[in-house]
């Protein structure tokens, strides 16, 4: 309890002596509006689309060690190939091993040059990229947007939630990156929404998503709504179309 009460009359005495410091400035001097410290932490940058010093890499074209199938956490069994991951037609989706929460994640992707020649043309190099298992940007073939599919699908979307405010599509074939800025929600004490979740997206250079407000867990029919969640897994989609997958890495914030 002596510690307790130590503790709160320190906290206390810290917090007036820092008002005392406020009201006694000299805010005709520059120095008193500049703050000492503490400096930012050093990161590296990456060269040519190489990870960052404070990267996590997920997928750098040699294992898939940090993959596990989402249907039962199994060993992830989609193609690897000339440094490049790809779909298996009948193996359902795959997610990291490891869970996240607010976070930058970069991922290459590429829809399979024949695209347009797939029988069900709603499924033309159709995937995603799942932020915590729940939020989804999607993958499609939108090039040129020539497919007739809804906007709220197109690729770059948050699936039936936003049109992205740019199609900025390379051709079936040509590599693809997304840079995603995600920042988690946040659940009261009771399981309610605090604060709901958020997402930029960059899409080959081009600003595509401007923070916009996710409105709750993907559905595919329904209203989104959302469910009291902790940290989760990226999650890429198998979704019948075989597409392909590089350099995938992401900071956590």
């Amino acid at each position: 309890m002596q510690k307790l009460l130590f503790s709160l009359f320190l906290l206390m005495y810290c917090f007036i002596t820092e008002a005392q410091n406020i009201f006694e400035k000299d805010y005709t001097k520059p120095e008193a509006t500049e703050v000492a410290g503490p400096l930012p932490k050093i990161v590296t940058p990456g060269i040519g689309g190489a990870p960052p010093s404070d990267a996590i890499v997920l997928f750098n074209g040699k294992d898939l060690d940090s993959w596990v199938m989402s249907k039962d956490q199994g060993r992830c069994v989609w193609n690897l190939k000339d440094g490049v991951m790809t779909f298996k037609p009948g193996t359902g989706d795959i997610q990291t091993k490891q869970k996240f929460g607010d976070c930058q994640l970069h991922v290459e992707f590429k829809i399979p040059a024949d695209a347009k020649n797939s029988t069900d043309r709603n499924n033309a190099g159709n995937s995603g990229v799942f932020m915590q298992e729940r939020y989804e940007v999607q993958i499609f073939d939108s090039y040129n947007n020539e497919t007739p599919l809804y906007a709220n699908g197109q690729i770059g979307s948050i699936y039936k939630q936003v049109i992205p405010m740019a199609n900025a599509s390379s051709k079936p074939g040509d590599w693809n990156t997304f840079d995603i800025y995600y920042t988690a929600p946040r659940f009261r004490y009771n399981g309610s929404v605090e604060k709901p979740a958020y997402i930029t997206l960059v899409h080959n250079g081009v600003l595509t998503l401007n923070h916009f407000e996710i409105q709750g867990t993907i559905k595919y029919i329904g209203i989104p709504r959302y469910e009291l969640h902790d940290k989760a897994a990226v999650k890429l989609q198998g979704h019948g179309s075989e597409v392909s997958f590089r350099n995938i890495w992401i900071r956590e914030l």
